[in-house]
């Protein structure tokens, strides 16, 4: 079995910031692509940013120049360091990891979400 947890989420003023992190588990043989996606209520989910094994981020528009995406591939985690942040930024925050098991299966993973609420 695979999960992925993420953590950080909370309540947050205009222009401040907050670090999610989120952490794969179990049977895991490698992990490609990570990424954070978030989804706003009345609204379908959309990507924020995503990452490679090898480092090469891609982020959406609406964030360049305010959101960080990294991972540690030693610790099977991914961050997203959030800064300058915007009430429209309001959102669940959800984890995604392309995930090879140890059975050798691939499969898209989701963690459970993390709540980022910005207002003053």
């Amino acid at each position: 079995q695979v999960q992925l947890v993420e953590s950080g989420g909370g309540l947050v003023q205009p222009g401040g910031s907050l670090r999610l992190s989120c952490v794969a588990s179990g049977s895991i043989f490698s992990i490609n692509a990570m990424g954070w996606y978030r989804q706003a209520p009345g609204k379908e989910r959309e990507l924020v940013a995503t990452i490679t094994s090898g480092g090469v981020t891609n982020y959406a528009d609406f964030v360049k120049g305010r959101f960080t995406i990294s991972r540690d591939n030693a610790k099977n985690t991914v961050y997203l360091q959030m800064s300058s942040l915007k009430p429209e930024d309001t959102a669940v925050y959800y984890c995604n990891a392309d995930i090879i098991s140890t059975a050798r299966m691939y499969k898209d993973y989701w963690g459970q979400g993390t709540q980022v609420t910005v207002s003053p």
